[in-house]
């Protein structure tokens, strides 16, 4: 058996878009603190969404089923999860509902992509803007009623300076209206199991109702990343430009990334950002190091250096205390498991997926075995149907399992199947 136990050591335009609320106001902060290594960055200033005060709100901290440890953790919830084995390494009032803003543009991304992928949307094709996607306020990229722009340039828009008018017009070109995406993305939220998240519009202003937990964050954060890793050749984008091209002719517009954790951690690659006055700071960091990636959420931080600082303290502590154990070879060889009343006596298997497993502290330390638990050996079997379970224990503790799948279908025996083996049979004899 090959097993990998790998130790978590210790990122041009006249007008830049800002994120929702006055998340303005932190790029213009950050953007003094950068401006000698990047003397062309420059930040617009945009307005609060909304003025309602943000809801009194007390949280107890609760960290994960770990070893127990308390971080100095000011925001009132947070959630720091390992990517591939979806652990969740430490946790405080994770599954209270909070106001979003901006990191609602995470389902989009997600159900962009997922379009891409379909064929419903291509990189290349061309989204006309309506005047419903223009009307957005706060962040934006000034996008003009019958203005078109590439699918590519739109989710640049969107991912890397928060547009609200490009992920509207995302999610129109999706599903058709603004209305339709949003029964997308709860549809989309339900068979995630993100089940403290409804969502209200496609890019996070203040609406009724529009919430989500840092846990769910996480899961959907986990779910982009895994199936579109391609996201972070955005994500980590630091500055670039669209052309703008209207009946008033053509003209360049700067795109400024807003999340400037990016140039404060060393290894973050994403994800999202989010400010408004209502909400407070919040954001689903992203940090890759030795091979790990770790998912930190912060939710409803009063200030953005408190917001900064917590997504720090989650990922060293992360990065610093946990062991990645892996399995590449989960079969090792053994690939058919015995039927019984099939045409075959066997049939073919294949592991689902690698095994992953994070280990906080000490707890690595002791001895992993597999053991093989079948849960069907009964013909008919379909191709792609679960046949087994390849079970992870350390002691009496199961760490997780994986699928065994049917790599291939084996019919029920007939009557007549029985007959043609029994000839089978007798020829060999003589």
């Amino acid at each position: 058996m090959v097993i990998v136990m790998l130790l978590c050591l210790l990122p041009v335009s006249s007008a830049f878009a800002t994120e929702n609320g006055s998340e303005a106001a932190e790029t213009t902060q950050e953007a003094a603190e950068t401006t000698q290594k990047e003397t062309a960055e420059a930040t617009q200033e945009g307005t609060a969404e909304t003025t309602q005060e943000q809801t009194a709100e007390t949280a107890q901290t609760n960290p994960a089923a770990d070893n127990g440890a308390v971080l100095d953790i000011e925001s009132p919830s947070v959630l720091l999860m390992e990517l591939n084995s979806g652990q969740v390494l430490y946790e405080k009032d994770a599954d209270t509902a909070r106001r979003p803003a901006s990191v609602t543009k995470i389902m989009t991304m997600l159900l962009a992509f997922e379009a891409i992928d379909s064929g419903k949307l291509s990189l290349d094709g061309t989204i006309t803007v309506s005047e419903h996607a223009a009307s957005m306020g706060g962040s934006q990229v000034y996008l003009e009623t019958g203005e078109t722009q590439t699918v590519q340039d739109m989710l640049k828009c969107m991912i890397v300076s928060s547009a609200n008018d490009a992920a509207v017009a995302v999610g129109e070109a999706v599903a058709g209206s603004e209305e339709a995406f949003v029964a997308m993305m709860n549809e989309r939220a339900r068979q995630l199991g993100m089940n403290n998240s409804s969502f209200a519009n496609a890019c996070g202003l203040e609406a009724e109702g529009h919430l989500m937990s840092a846990r769910d964050i996480a899961i959907l954060s986990r779910e982009l990343l895994l199936k579109h890793p391609e996201v972070l050749d955005y994500t980590t984008i630091w500055m670039d430009t669209i052309t703008h091209k209207t009946k008033k002719g053509e003209s360049e517009f700067g795109l400024a990334n807003t999340n400037k954790f990016l140039k404060r951690y060393e290894g973050a690659n994403g994800l999202k950002t989010g400010y408004t006055s209502a909400a407070g700071f919040s954001m689903s960091a992203t940090a890759t190091r030795n091979g790990t990636t770790l998912i930190a959420v912060v939710m409803g931080s009063k200030t953005k250096d408190i917001r900064y600082s917590d997504a720090e303290k989650l990922l060293n502590y992360g990065f610093a205390s946990c062991k990645i154990y892996q399995d590449h070879k989960v079969l090792e060889g053994t690939a058919e498991i015995a039927i019984e009343g099939g045409i075959k006596d066997t049939a073919a298997v294949k592991a689902a997926n690698d095994f992953t497993y994070v280990f906080v502290g000490n707890a690595g330390e002791g001895e992993v075995s597999k053991e093989l638990v079948i849960v069907k050996n009964q013909a008919p079997v379909k191709k792609g149907e679960v046949l087994a379970k390849m079970q992870y224990t350390q002691g009496e503790t199961v760490l997780g399992s994986v699928d065994i799948l049917a790599a291939e279908t084996v019919k029920q025996q007939k009557y007549h199947h029985a007959l043609a083996k029994i000839w089978k049979r007798f020829i060999n004899i003589y």
